[in-house]
């Protein structure tokens, strides 16, 4: 049995701790990101792993950082094997990384060395990867580039949002620290270095990236409404007004009309009942749910009887 800290911040992060409280280890300790301004009140709120570590009883730490003496004497009096870390979002410095006596591993979403960095699983969306996956990865200062124990892929599906895959991942990469862990109680744990020639940077999303550009393929832009669901949510404009979309797939058939334009209301032959069609560079895309500022997101159906969109151009800023 390992004694084990654990550190992470999001959702992606609640399935590894909570299958290690589950196992024959022993997580004695969980550090997560303290509690941050939230909302239109902007109370403070807890991360999801703050929530799951009080449920399971087990002791928190939430430091502003990990980069001063003290960090390293509170996790050296833990007198812990392992640290496991799954997106936690501090930084570790090297002399806190070798306070483990088995050093600290990583939960990474990806199969490293593609898309090392803030955001694999949307850029592994934007950039049309068939594939992606976990690995498990022994910590070392560089931006994930410590070589790794246990790679697990799975195919990305066609209409998948970044959402989606990020819960599969998160229940992949959970399975996938419980055999390293056993691995390396057991002594037979061997880490692989990375080709670092075949790396990619997976560089942290920014709101701006969100906005569609109608000029160009459809499949391009069917990609980003999947990587930005949920945040930020892929953006258009109509009558001077964001326009979320949240949901929408690639129609095939040639648009032959001006990107941007609304060419087709539900019931008609090149959509489905419950969507609109927009004409993109190359193919067209259907909309199956969008939303209005203020408005709760609603399907495409639902929309149309409200506003009639035949022939409007969205876009421009």
């Amino acid at each position: 049995m390992l004694r084990l800290a654990f550190a992470g911040t999001p959702d992606f992060a609640v399935p590894a701790l909570e299958s290690l409280a589950r196992s024959q280890h022993s997580v004695v300790v969980v550090y997560t990101q303290p509690d941050r301004p939230a909302g239109r009140g902007r109370k403070l709120s807890a991360s999801p792993v703050s929530v799951a570590a009080r449920r399971l009883g087990i002791a928190l730490e939430q430091p502003a950082t990990l980069k001063d003496d003290e960090a390293r004497s509170v996790l050296e009096r833990h007198a812990v094997d392992v640290m496991v870390v799954a997106a936690y979002g501090l930084i570790l410095p090297g002399d806190l990384l070798e306070v483990p006596s088995l050093g600290c591993v990583n939960i990474h979403a990806s199969l490293l060395p593609r898309w090392r960095g803030a955001a694999p699983i949307q850029r592994a969306i934007l950039a049309g990867d068939d594939a992606t996956g976990i690995s498990i990865m022994d910590m070392e200062t560089g931006l994930d580039t410590g070589p790794v124990y246990q790679r697990r892929a799975t195919q990305i599906g066609a209409q998948e949002s970044a959402g989606e895959l990020e819960l599969r991942l998160a229940d992949l990469g959970a399975q996938a620290m419980l055999d390293v862990l056993s691995d390396l109680a057991a002594g037979r744990a061997r880490a692989e270095p990375q080709d670092a020639a075949a790396a990619t940077y997976a560089r942290k999303l920014e709101k701006r990236e969100a906005l569609i550009d109608w000029n160009t393929p459809a499949d391009v832009v069917g990609r980003t409404v999947r990587a930005f669901n949920p945040w930020p949510v892929a953006e258009t404009r109509w009558r001077g007004e964001q326009l979320r979309i949240w949901k929408a797939r690639v129609v095939g058939a040639d648009a032959h009309a001006q990107p941007g334009t609304v060419i087709a209301r539900p019931g008609t032959v090149i959509a489905r009942d419950e969507e609109l069609v927009v004409a993109c560079a190359q193919g067209a895309l259907a909309i199956e749910v969008l939303q209005l500022p203020g408005k709760r997101p609603a399907a495409a159906r639902e929309f149309n009887n409200a506003h009639d969109l035949r022939g409007v151009v969205l876009g421009g800023s």
